[in-house]
């Protein structure tokens, strides 16, 4: 899954918003991001739950490379998500950046990973760039970082 916006805002400016981990709270609707372990950098652990209605769904995920102000990955390891992301941010003169979110989820296997990845996957790309369309808005309002 992959979802691209521009930023009308420097790379090391937007970097640092989106290194703002339990501000993704404010921008990613129906989920709440908590640092659960370290100061947001390498080796931090980070949770985010989304809830819409009864269903619960835990992401938990490790970040494993910080490369200011161009690059953040992570590893999901929950039960449920796992594999890696990444997070970039491209320069692209003039003040504007362009932030490329990847995700690469490891689905559970058998019928119900066969099943639930078609309704998952537009449903969570859809919602992934609408997220970082309200990030962009965020970042040039100056309410981020």
């Amino acid at each position: 899954m992959t979802a691209t916006v521009i930023v009308n805002a420097p790379a090391a400016q937007v970097f640092e918003a989106l290194l703002a981990w339990e501000r993704q709270s404010d921008w990613i609707p129906f989920t709440r991001v908590r640092l659960v372990d370290g100061d947001g950098g390498e080796g931090s652990s980070i949770e985010a739950v989304t809830q819409v209605g009864p269903a619960v769904l835990r992401d938990e995920m490790r970040v494993i490379k910080v490369d200011r102000p161009y690059e953040i990955r992570v590893v999901h390891y929950g039960r449920v998500l796992r594999g890696p992301g990444v997070m970039r941010c491209t320069p692209m003169g003039g003040d504007r950046t362009q932030v490329v979110w990847h995700e690469w989820f490891h689905l559970p296997g058998g019928t119900a990973g066969k099943v639930a990845w078609p309704v998952l996957w537009p449903g969570s790309k859809v919602s992934l760039t609408q997220a970082l369309r309200r990030f962009a808005r965020m970042v040039e309002a100056g309410e981020l970082p």
